[in-house]
């Protein structure tokens, strides 16, 4: 089957850019493409992608506002990656916070692109340890939560484990490659990682161990 692809930015030579990089993949199909937040909303209503790749800022409508629209209204949740111009634009933090599952930078490499829709296709996300970290450094300064605490302590040595090795950019593959595990098994710790922690995304969870301090910045 398919992955289907909506591609969301206002320069259209962006646009075209992508959409012949993942149209050079026979399991790809770019369903359509928006140029602004009011257009990407309604072309994921009536095409239902699997991956929306949104331009952070847009004319009218800008790729936070629009996503958390799309993820508010969508049965079958599309996986939304932020596109941005810089390494950390302040809208990031909220968009990840809105449920997108990750950033990429637009002059990203046409094999980093391709993997990064197969990689979120997948139900796993995009944490380049470099832009993660930068991310933390500037956010990660609010007040912790009061229940986080107690909630990191539920987890168990494995998950804590799990974790680490998340906050530090690994997918589920390389995790269970480090734990000698099967991927299967990564997949469940996340899982589990998720639900006691209170998040809906990887990301969100890798935010809360640096916020917390489980994983210290530079580590």
């Amino acid at each position: 089957m398919s992955t289907r692809i909506l591609i969301v930015d206002d320069q259209a030579l962006v646009r075209a850019g992508f959409r012949l990089v993942l149209e050079s993949e026979k399991d790809f199909e770019v369903v359509g493409e928006a140029a602004d937040g009011d257009e990407a909303v309604d072309a994921a209503r009536r095409l239902q992608p699997d991956v929306i790749l949104m331009d952070v800022r847009m004319p009218r409508m800008d790729g936070l506002e629009a996503t958390r629209r799309i993820l508010a209204g969508a049965p079958d949740q599309p996986r939304v990656v932020m596109l941005t111009t810089f390494d950390l634009d302040e809208y990031v933090y909220a968009a990840l916070q809105a449920g997108a599952c990750g950033f990429l930078l637009k002059d990203v490499t046409p094999g980093h692109l391709i993997d990064a829709v197969r990689l979120v296709k997948s139900g796993d996300a995009l944490l380049a340890p470099s832009i993660t970290r930068r991310l933390v450094e500037r956010y990660a300064v609010r007040p912790v939560r009061a229940s986080l605490r107690t909630d990191l302590e539920s987890l168990t040595d494995r998950e804590a484990e799990v974790l680490r090795r998340m906050a530090r950019g690994l997918g589920n593959q390389e995790i269970a490659e480090k734990l000698f595990v099967s991927e299967a098994t990564v997949k469940t710790h996340v899982a589990h990682i998720l639900d006691k922690l209170r998040v809906d995304n990887r990301v969100q969870a890798v935010i809360a161990a640096y916020e917390s301090g489980l994983v210290a910045l530079g580590s």
